[in-house]
């Protein structure tokens, strides 16, 4: 989520002007919760469920595309609700940083993060141990490197295939911890974006190594992008930040075309590249229209909720859902697997986030909040 993106921060939106310009430290102008990005994140969140539940290869015994001919097409760009997601945690991690501390920002990040993940992980770990029968079983070292989000630099199999986007969002939380540090104001944050901007397209096509894995060329733009969105947000557009965010949209083409070149080794079929240059400029669109308050009329109350759901749902689904396909397909038709897999996950979901994320993650506060205080005055 984040793919792992925070959906309950508030919203501080400074617009006060000072002789002719904007402050960067103006008051907050009004207060109140982006309900348009919930619902984002769980349209994400669902695009990618239903991309590995109908034409990956590997969810059903036979080839998908004669089981589903109205929605395979369709739900084969259900990739690019990754993309999605990497925007709109741009726009939201800045947001919820903004005016904290480096020690909050750590804090929120890790309650954010890790309980789920860490149920994730391991109920997934038994689901597959259990259902493999007499196959390789998943090393314990595996099952504990997983359990430090760590992994992928590491080396280290995922345990489900869908966490490689964590990794990805930890490198963005890494380079915003050492602005936070710095502190944040409007000017400090837009030239963060404009370094990472040409650091992106100069290593490009650099070699693997520690520079281009902290960069990540292939993704950055979406999260500059987000940012950049969140600045019109707090600030008001100007054409700085209007031509930042048309930068990031012709920067992260090169990576969505190798994308989507990617797809058929994934599905076994060859797809049209134009749909998926046209969703992610609906998306630009769309975080365009949430940063310049178009969006703002949308409150409807179960929005909310179904942010909620989109973080463990995304941790559980790929694994165990291909699980319960497997064990429902010869006893119901595809569309009816399909309905009762996705149903089954959206209320395993929410009862993570109800008996997992909401206890584990106050207990999680309280003790990294005490820790800090600690340092702090040890450091005094």
């Amino acid at each position: 989520m984040g793919i792992a993106t925070s959906g309950g921060a508030a919203v501080l939106v400074d617009k006060e002007v000072s002789s002719g310009s904007v402050s960067e430290s103006s008051a907050p102008r009004s207060r109140g919760r982006i309900y348009v990005l919930d619902g984002l994140r769980l349209l994400a969140a669902l695009m990618v469920v239903v991309y590995h539940f109908v034409p990956r290869e590997g969810a059903w015994s036979v080839d998908a595309k004669g089981l589903f001919p109205a929605i395979f097409t369709p739900a084969a760009y259900g990739w690019l609700g990754v993309h999605l997601f990497f925007l709109i945690s741009g726009f939201v991690i800045c947001m919820s940083c903004w005016g904290r501390t480096l020690g909050d920002f750590f804090t929120s990040r890790v309650i954010r993060l890790f309980p789920a993940y860490w149920f994730a992980v391991l109920t997934t770990t038994v689901v597959l141990t259990l259902t493999r029968g007499n196959g390789p079983r998943l090393p314990l070292s595996t099952v504990l490197t997983n359990l430090t989000m760590l992994q992928e630099p590491m080396g280290v199999d995922h345990v489900d295939g869908i966490y490689w986007t964590l990794f990805a969002e930890m490198r963005f939380y890494l380079l915003f911890a050492a602005l936070a540090w710095w502190g944040l104001t409007y000017r400090r944050v837009l030239v963060f974006c404009w370094v990472w901007v040409v650091a992106s397209a100069i290593v490009y096509h650099a070699d693997d190594g520690i520079l281009r894995m902290l960069v990540m060329p292939e993704y950055s733009w979406l999260f500059i992008g987000g940012m950049a969105c969140y600045l019109m947000h707090r600030f008001g557009p100007n054409l700085l930040l209007t031509l930042l965010f048309l930068v990031c949209f012709g920067g992260v083409l090169p990576s969505l075309h190798m994308s989507w070149s990617r797809v058929p080794r994934y599905i076994g079929h060859q797809l049209p590249y134009w749909p998926a240059l046209v969703l992610l400029a609906l998306f630009f669109v769309i975080m365009a229209l949430v940063a310049t308050d178009r969006l703002s009329w949308i409150k409807w109350r179960w929005l909310p909720y179904a942010g909620a759901l989109t973080y463990p749902l995304y941790l559980l689904h790929q694994e165990i859902g291909r699980k319960i396909i497997h064990g429902l397909e010869p006893h119901m038709s595809p569309y009816a697997v399909l309905g009762v897999t996705i149903a089954i996950m959206l209320l395993a979901a929410w009862l993570v986030h109800r008996l997992i994320e909401r206890p584990l993650s106050k207990k999680l506060k309280r003790g990294l909040t005490q820790a800090l205080s600690q340092v702090r005055s040890a450091s005094a």
